[in-house]
């Protein structure tokens, strides 16, 4: 609190406070509400000035007051109160009854507590003045405002701090590096408690500070980050303008130089030494330098060369992006007996140059390097390189293909022995002389069946045979002919009957498994077996084809339907060789417009030279029908027993058979009797021209017609049963036969049931009648199948004879 009342005279405090309450008396502050004279009131003046109830001065009390009594604020009036202490004067509000205190009688508020006008700025209180008898209120409530007045009692702070800035080295004076602010908490609308100046404490040799920005600058050129990288600044903060009496804060600012590319590379040496075998292959590293650039970041990115003309052929530098090194690589193949000892100028320079400093000196260095050649003992090496060799395919055995010739590059020379890698020629096509390298025929050449031979040859030295060097030799064999023209394919041709002398057929080309070097040329001729032929011409067209034409009008395929046309084939040679083929020429029958219809069955005879799928094809096909017919006949054989003549058809259009015995015209759970009637036309019963009726006394001789009135016979004496027993006798024969039928005295066979139809019911088992003649002794000799069946009749028989006696 001390610090914060520091210069500050309670003197003039107070004389303050006094000077601001004797101004109290003549101002008055108006209060709107229901205190305000209204239009026309009698407390309105002659001037029109409005009588105001209240009276009071703008209030303020000073922050961190340490004083021991209560600080005077200030003091509410009422016009109306005559000073009998008849008013009693009251207030609410922010921090009414603990920090503002007021005295009911005089209405003067005081402040007991310390205030901060940081925390709070103003408080915001209600006046009331009430009668001390009736607590009534003689006037409205107003609000009133006491407002925090400020002291110094605040420094400035960084409040973004720690702060750290940047600048590039050499910089010229003034290049600003960045801005540092503070702040103050104190009322910066009243007196210069928040008005901040800034200063340098510590670093003012190297940079400055704007008192009123707090913009920090460079104060030197020559900053150097090789020699200082970063610097600590202090900068201060006071207030009240930098005048006496003023706070004060600090903070540190840490600036750091950063790097420009002013530094050229420098190889720390000035020649370097390497050593490499000459059996080295092309790309090996031989060695890596480095230039020293005491810049940093991409300011030390090198790009290294070779100066001199001699080291751009044998080697080549490139940088490690890593390390900045020059990596030093053999690009072409060394040899220690032509050349030991190679001297390389490398070169490095910035990748990135400043052009600003430029005039600082030259941005690049230069070394030498020296590359030693090893010798080491190395393998043969085949001169020439050549890897071609040509041989005729008509070469005897042991005839010379070439020779290759292979030396020892060493100083010593030592002799070279051949050899052929066998696993390249394993059939032994070709031997070489170990001594002279020279390739001969091991067998008989044909260039028809391998025209090209690709071998590798060996050459060691003769005392040391791990020193050894392959070289890939290819062979042409050179055709010769030795192969006769053959015809393209075996030529087929078709030829309608009513053909026109002069018609095209076919058009002839050969193969000839031969290639001459100027190509082939082919002629074309009849056989001197064909020389007598009137049917057919050959022409040759001279550019390796032929074509046969028609030679009569009109061919009939019923006296010869196929022809047979040798034709004699000569190639060019040397020596020229010939063969024959054969056309074969069919003669078919076509349509008006000349398209084939059909051919003789000559034609389609298989040929003996079909190849070996077709005739799989041919066999799968037959396979295939065979099958079909199997199944045919399998499923015939399945079906026969309900395959019957038409005869029989017809009679079992009126038998119906079911395995159910039932109870006559009522029973109808196990057979619909409707469809059985469905069979018959029950009209003709009724009607007595229905053909076939009782008058009839032999049925017709048709069989249809007799099914067809057997519902009339009803228990005629004369009835025929000849006809089903000729059926029945049929189906017997049947079932012996087929083994696979089930047997017939397992089921029974009717056409009605019942003896309430009104139909009789063609079956014999239910004819009760005496008058019935028909005998059925034959059920006797049908066999153990209907053994069940002769016995029923035969014992229905019996009854009959006796109720008869």
């Amino acid at each position: 609190m001390a610090k914060g009342l520091q210069g500050f005279s309670w003197t003039m405090l107070l004389l303050f406070c006094a000077i601001q309450e004797l101004g109290t008396w003549a101002v008055h502050t108006a209060v709107e509400g229901p205190g305000l004279g209204q239009p026309g009131d009698p407390a309105l003046l002659a001037g029109g000035r409005v009588k105001r109830g209240w009276v009071w001065n703008q209030f303020f009390v000073v922050e961190e007051y340490t004083g021991t009594e209560p600080l005077y604020v200030g003091k509410i009036h009422s016009d109306s109160d005559e000073g009998d202490g008849s008013i009693k004067y009251t207030i609410s509000g922010e921090g009414a009854g603990t920090i503002f205190l007021i005295d009911e009688i005089t209405g003067d508020i005081h402040a007991t507590e310390r205030l901060d006008r940081e925390q709070k700025t103003f408080y915001t209180l209600r006046a009331q003045a009430r009668d001390r008898q009736t607590d009534q209120l003689l006037e409205p409530e107003s609000e009133f405002i006491i407002k925090v007045q400020d002291i110094n009692d605040s420094e400035p702070r960084f409040l973004e701090g720690p702060y750290i800035g940047s600048v590039a080295e050499l910089s010229p004076i003034g290049t600003s590096v960045m801005q540092v602010m503070a702040s103050d908490a104190d009322d910066p609308t009243y007196g210069s408690s928040a008005r901040v100046v800034y200063s340098v404490l510590e670093g003012e040799q190297h940079f400055t500070v704007d008192s009123k920005t707090g913009v920090i600058r460079t104060a030197v050129a020559d900053l150097d980050r090789e020699t200082q990288d970063r610097y600590e600044v202090v900068i201060r903060a006071t207030d009240m303008a930098g005048q006496l009496g003023g706070l004060s804060g600090s903070t540190t600012v840490t600036i750091v130089i950063t790097d420009v590319n002013d530094n050229p590379p420098r190889f720390p040496q000035k020649m370097y030494q390497f050593s490499v075998v000459e059996t080295a292959p092309v790309g090996t590293a031989i060695g890596r330098v480095k230039a020293e650039d005491s810049d940093v970041g991409e300011n030390t990115d090198m790009t290294y060369q070779v100066k001199d003309e001699e080291g751009v052929e044998m080697f080549k530098v490139t940088t490690d992006s890593n390390t900045q090194e020059a990596v030093i690589s053999v690009q072409k193949p060394l040899d220690y007996e032509s050349k030991k000892v190679h001297t390389v100028v490398v070169e490095a320079l910035n990748k990135f140059v400043d052009p600003r400093f430029v005039d600082l000196g030259t941005f690049r260095d230069q070394t030498i390097v020296r590359v030693s050649v090893l010798d080491v003992d190395e393998p043969p090496e085949f001169r020439p390189p050549s890897n071609l060799m040509e041989v005729q395919e008509d070469a005897h055995i042991g005839s010379v293909v070439g020779i290759v010739t292979a030396l020892d590059p060493d100083t010593a020379n030592h002799p070279v022995r051949y050899a052929i890698d066998r696993s390249t020629d394993t059939e032994r096509i070709f031997d070489i002389d170990a001594n002279t390298g020279a390739i001969v025929t091991g067998k008989v050449l044909d260039r028809e069946t391998a025209g090209w031979h690709n071998i590798t040859v060996l050459a060691m030295e003769a005392d040391n045979h791990s020193q050894v060097s392959r070289a890939s030799l290819r062979i042409r064999i050179l055709d010769v002919n030795d192969n006769p023209p053959e015809l393209a394919t075996p030529y087929e041709a078709a030829v309608c009957e009513d053909a026109k002398p002069g018609q095209l057929i076919q058009t002839i080309s050969v193969v000839d498994r031969d290639e001459p070097q100027s190509g082939h040329r082919f002629y074309f001729t009849l056989a001197p077996e064909a020389t007598n032929n009137h049917h057919f011409s050959l022409l040759d067209i001279k550019d390796n084809t032929a074509a046969v034409h028609t030679q009569r009008v009109g061919f009939n395929r019923q006296e010869q339907d196929v022809y047979l046309l040798p034709i004699l084939v000569v190639d060019s040679g040397p020596p020229a060789l010939s063969s024959t083929g054969t056309l074969t020429i069919r003669i078919c029958g076509c349509d008006s417009n000349g398209a084939i219809q059909s051919c003789n069955s000559t034609a389609y005879v298989v040929s003996a030279t079909l190849s070996p799928g077709a005739l799989i094809a041919l066999l799968v096909c037959i396979l295939i029908l065979v099958v079909l017919v199997l199944l045919i006949l399998t499923l015939k054989r399945h079906h026969k027993s309900h395959l019957t003549s038409e005869d029989d058809e017809d009679m079992r259009d009126n038998v119906i058979k079911y395995n159910d015995e039932g109870g006559g015209e009522q029973d109808t759970e196990a057979y619909d009797m409707s469809a059985l009637r469905s069979l018959y036309d029950f009209s003709e019963i009724k009607g007595g021209d229905g053909g076939g009726g009782l008058g009839e006394g032999v049925p017709s001789g048709n069989p249809a017609s007799e099914l067809h009135a057997l519902p009339q016979w009803v228990q005629s004496p004369d009835l025929d049963f000849s006809m089903f027993r000729d059926y029945i006798c049929k189906k017997v024969e049947q079932a012996d036969e087929d083994l696979s039928v089930p047997p017939y005295d397992s089921f029974q066979t009717y056409a009605f049931e019942g003896s309430d139809s009104p139909v009789p019911s063609l079956s014999s088992i239910n004819t009760w009648s005496s008058g019935s003649e028909q005998d059925f002794s034959y059920l006797g000799v049908w066999g153990p199948r209907f053994r069940q069946l002769a016995a029923l009749y035969a014992g229905r028989r019996g009854e009959e004879d006796n109720e008869e006696s």
